[in-house]
């Protein structure tokens, strides 16, 4: 099923209003890498929104994770009070560890040590 114009243009605008309000809390900088909001998924209804966080470098992302969710409370609200006057409610958000990067570089690990032995052989 492909997404709707408005659902494409509710998680626009929270993908870019909670990247904002992660900025202003400091949570995109935790455990020493950096958080970012890859991508937001909202349902045909608008009552609920996915947001898939990507985390470069950071040591410890369950940890990470923790304090996203820890503060979920404080950013719903934040978000509620920028986004009141363009949907009817504010969507139940559920926050996601978007492992897209990890598995680049494993990928990249793994073409690597299939390229290796090659080299050598010759």
């Amino acid at each position: 099923m492909t997404e709707g114009k408005r659902q494409k243009q509710v998680a626009s605008v929270l993908q870019a209003e909670v990247n904002d309000i992660f900025t202003k809390l400091g949570l995109n900088m935790i455990g020493g890498g950096m958080i970012s909001i890859a991508s937001v998924k909202v349902t045909p209804d608008l009552l609920e929104a996915r947001i898939y966080l990507s985390m470069f470098q950071v040591s410890d992302t369950q940890a990470a994770m923790k304090k996203v969710n820890d503060r979920a409370w404080e950013i719903k609200k934040l978000l509620a009070d920028k986004i009141k006057g363009q949907v009817r409610r504010i969507p139940v958000i559920h926050y996601y560890l978007d492992d897209t990067l990890e598995y680049v570089f494993k990928m990249e690990e793994v073409f690597e040590r299939i390229k290796t032995p090659e080299t050598n052989a010759e």
